[in-house]
């Protein structure tokens, strides 16, 4: 996932970044990286387990708790 593309997800859920990084469990900071592709100068890759939570919560799923457990649904009131 590009920069952009993070962005983009990002904006089409209208999600804030505060938001945004409260789904995700990160900090804004974070979220600020990855829609600018680098920190310090430096480039800054966005983690395989971001981009999963990303597809996540665009299916409408907020966590998982394992294969038993039916997978909470995201509450869009509680960002």
């Amino acid at each position: 996932m590009k920069p952009a593309d993070f962005k983009k997800w990002r904006k089409s859920m209208g999600l804030s970044q505060k938001e945004a990084a409260h789904a995700l469990g990160l900090k804004r900071r974070i979220i600020q990286y990855y829609e600018k592709g680098e920190r310090n100068g430096e480039k800054v890759e966005i983690p395989r387990s971001v981009r999963l939570a990303c597809y996540a919560l665009t299916t409408g799923i907020s966590d998982y708790t394992g294969p038993d457990a039916k997978p909470q649904q995201l509450d869009r009131d509680a960002l």
